[in-house]
């Protein structure tokens, strides 16, 4: 099939790059000159793992473009993505400005009859506006041409995602016309060969299902957080209250790590994104507001461990951090608990020494100036370098690399043996045992 995606951000490079690797012929569109110029060379935007080989791959074999022409690739093709973002407005809401101009673009620009499809991450009513929105196109134009609107939204997560689409969980179709299904269905056929994945819907239906997932998996996250708070309270391990509970097949592992937050491009967003649109139609949507102030909570609280380990004094300290993406797999900074915590270490004159395996490059571009001319903040390239003369040792992100380290080594370089555990990723009787304070988030 011939495909537009408007979009070539994380969704949509991800979505043209894996739907070109199954012999499709993709055009990515996107009004960003110096990225479209950088990924026709192969130069990847965001870091996510296999991402950069398969573009590579399918730009020699001819399937992938990459243009700025919305005229262009909606000219040459029939189904047509909008994978373009939906940032959060002042109340919380999805500011869809960007997939409105999308659509307009397509009514000004489409043929023939077409299929549209929303990848974007979107409020129900979503599909009406944007069918609206193509049809005054038209209509101005005094063309009367076909063509449906389809919600599809995409369910990838960062690090993982080229693996989610590839072998997805399920594919999710809202559409009230049998003939845009059936198209859907025979594009993402390839994807599902082994086992019948894709599940059909209304279009309104579709657009909740995105958002109630992703709120789901924040409200687990923040209900184990919580757990965590009332666990230290009690000399409670909470480890092991998440492995009891977790045993249980109607509960489950997933997403029950306590931490120091989420953050990301998705979780926060979607969150208020739901609340507003509860809100606007008569619903109190109080479970989730509770798990997103507790995920705001939760981003303070290994500062807060910090600063009472020191007795507030903090003034003169070096705390070293290890991790600053949001999560393992990629440099994505956006809502990473780190922000927090070296916003509040810098603001109690503490000194911060951070590294990242992937995400330094864009702490570098994208910390705020005040923060690259401290001389209070120091980002290094070397995970070793991070606690040389360090006051303690603060684990962020719960990188692979991080998982096994040298505790010889760290006992040799480190000013204090002392060692805050913001994922739970090590076992507090060992670290103890090699020498070291130990200090969790919920752990005994």
């Amino acid at each position: 099939m011939k495909l537009s995606i408007t979009g070539a951000g994380y969704v949509g490079l991800v979505t043209g790059a894996c739907f070109a690797e199954m012999g499709n012929t993709v055009i990515c569109v996107d009004n960003n000159a110096a990225k479209v110029t950088a990924l026709r060379s192969g130069e990847m935007p965001i870091s996510e793992p296999g991402l950069a080989d398969l573009v590579s791959a399918n730009l020699r074999a001819g399937r992938l473009h990459f243009t700025t022409s919305l005229a262009e690739a909606v000219s040459a093709t029939t189904i047509h993505f909008i994978a373009v973002g939906t940032p959060p407005g002042e109340d919380g809401s999805a500011d869809l400005t960007h997939v409105l101009e999308v659509a307009r673009g397509i009514g000004r620009h489409m043929q023939s009859e077409c299929i549209v499809v929303d990848k974007s991450t979107v409020p129900v009513g979503t599909a009406d506006r944007v069918r609206a929105a193509i049809q005054e196109e038209l209509d101005r134009r005094g063309l009367a041409l076909d063509f449906d609107v389809v919600s599809n939204p995409e369910f990838l997560k960062e690090g993982d995602a080229v693996n989610d689409f590839m072998r997805p969980e399920r594919i999710i179709v809202g559409s009230q016309s049998p003939r845009a299904a059936e198209m859907l269905s025979a594009l993402y056929s390839p994807f599902t060969r082994n086992h019948e994945r894709l599940l059909v819907m209304g279009v309104r239906d579709a657009e909740m299902t995105k958002y109630a997932a992703n709120a789901m998996l924040a409200v687990r996250i923040s209900f184990m957080n919580e757990m965590a708070a009332v666990c230290e309270r009690l000399g409670v391990d909470v480890e092991n209250v998440r492995r009891g509970i977790g045993s249980d097949s109607r509960i489950g592992h997933a997403f029950l790590y306590p931490g120091c937050g989420y953050g990301g491009s998705c979780f926060p967003k979607d969150m208020r994104a739901l609340v507003h649109m509860a809100a606007e139609n008569g619903v109190d949507a109080g479970i989730l507001r509770a798990a997103e102030t507790r995920n705001q909570v939760q981003k303070h609280r290994l500062f807060e461990k910090i600063r009472e380990r020191f007795d507030g004094r903090l003034a003169g300290k070096v705390i070293g951090l290890w991790g600053l993406a949001f999560k393992p797999g990629t440099d994505d900074l956006r809502e990473a608990p780190s922000l927090v915590l070296i916003e509040r270490l810098l603001d109690a004159n503490a000194g911060v020494r951070a590294y990242d395996p992937v995400a330094m490059d864009n702490a570098r571009r994208s910390f705020p100036p005040a923060w690259l001319r401290s001389d209070k903040l120091e980002l290094v390239d070397r995970q070793y370098d991070v606690p040389r003369g360090a006051d303690a040792l603060a684990l962020v992100t719960e990188w692979k690399p991080f998982r096994r380290p040298d505790f010889d080594a760290l006992k040799r370089l480190m000013a204090s043996p002392v060692i805050f555990d913001g994922r739970n990723q090590y076992d507090p009787q060992q670290v103890r045992a090699a020498g070291f304070e130990y200090i969790g988030i919920g752990r005994c």
